[in-house]
Order: structure tokens, then C-alpha cells, then sequence
């Protein structure tokens, strides 16, 4: 299906932007950024308007999502753009997140991965905050004081989602 062709075509697209940021190309690791935000609303698009979801595409688009975010944050971190606590804790989470519905899987208690509300307005925040300094870095701006509200609310939001994913997860395993 074309949905799930454009999710692994936002896939590829994370090692240039990897690369573009560890070769100091800003403006390319920019325009491929927005280019992966452009697929990423397209396929979602394509899936729900023409009824072209599927099961692998239901399992692509969050892995594609995580895995820009997740590059583009460790990339930032290196480069120095972004504090290295932020990074730590962006990965964490999702570290965690995973291990935990693995060991679920492991113990014969899978858990149903649905994402909250409040782990949708994370991501969004992530994505906003990495093309605010991906931005800033391309064309040369200062994006103060968005930089510290955006960097404030993905804290925040990334507490709070593993929080709430981790409180259920345990509630799930002490009832399954």
C-alpha cells in the first residue's frame, strides 16, 4: 500500500538527516526534516481518507516516528545544540517504554500498546522543538525564549507520558 511505502520512505530519510547534522549541513538536515513531517501527514492522510490502513502500517508509522526523533535528538546532542539531559531522557522513555512491553511479551502478559493523549502532545512537542532548533540552526536565528518553553514542555510531557505508561503497564502486570 502507498501509505506504507511513503512510512519507509520517512524511514530512509533518518540517516540523511543524521548525516546532515553530523556534517554540519543544517539547511539540508532542515528541508529532509520537513520532508519527513510532510510524508509522515501524507501517508496518515492516504491511510484514513482512502481506508489504506493495515497492521504492518499501524506498527511502521510510530517505529518511523521514534526513529527520526530519537536520531534527530542523539544527532543534536552530540552536535551540542540541544542539552545532552534532554537527549538522555527522550531515549529513556522510550527505552523504557519498549522494554517494558517486551517483558510483558516475555512473561505471556502482552500488553495492548495504544498510544494517551498526552504521549500525542509529546511527540508533538518533540517535533516542534527539533525543527525550532533545526531551524534556528539553518538559517541562523536566535529562537529565544521559544527554545526553553518548547524544551520545558517536552520535559514536562515526556515525564508525564512514562509516568502514565508505566503506572499502567505495572497495573496491567499485577492484574494479567
Amino acid at each position: 500500500m502507498l501509505p506504507n511505502i511513503i512510512t519507509l520512505g520517512r524511514i530512509l530519510l533518518v540517516p540523511v538527516i543524521v548525516w546532515a547534522i553530523a556534517s554540519g549541513e543544517m539547511t539540508v538536515a532542515f528541508a529532509v526534516f520537513a520532508i519527513a513531517g510532510a510524508s509522515d501527514a501524507v501517508d496518515g492522510f492516504l491511510a484514513k481518507r482512502f481506508h489504506m490502513t493495515s497492521d504492518i502500517g499501524a506498527l511502521l508509522d510510530p517505529l518511523a516516528d521514534k526513529a527520526l526523533l530519537v536520531s534527530i535528538y542523539v544527532a543534536l546532542g552530540i552536535w551540542g545544540a540541544i542539552p545532552r539531559w534532554l537527549v538522555i531522557l527522550v531515549v529513556s522513555r522510550d527505552i523504557m517504554i519498549v522494554g517494558a512491553v517486551m517483558v510483558s511479551w516475555l512473561l505471556a502478559k502482552p500488553v495492548a500498546m495504544k498510544p494517551l493523549m498526552v504521549s500525542k502532545f509529546n511527540t508533538a512537542a518533540q517535533v516542534a522543538f527539533a525543527a525550532l532548533v533545526l531551524a534556528a540552526l539553518s538559517f541562523g536565528f536566535d529562537p529565544g525564549p521559544f527554545d526553553l518553553v518548547l524544551m520545558a514542555a517536552v520535559t514536562v510531557l515526556t515525564l508525564l507520558s512514562v509516568g502514565l505508561y508505566l503506572v499502567g503497564w505495572v497495573r496491567h502486570m499485577s492484574t494479567a
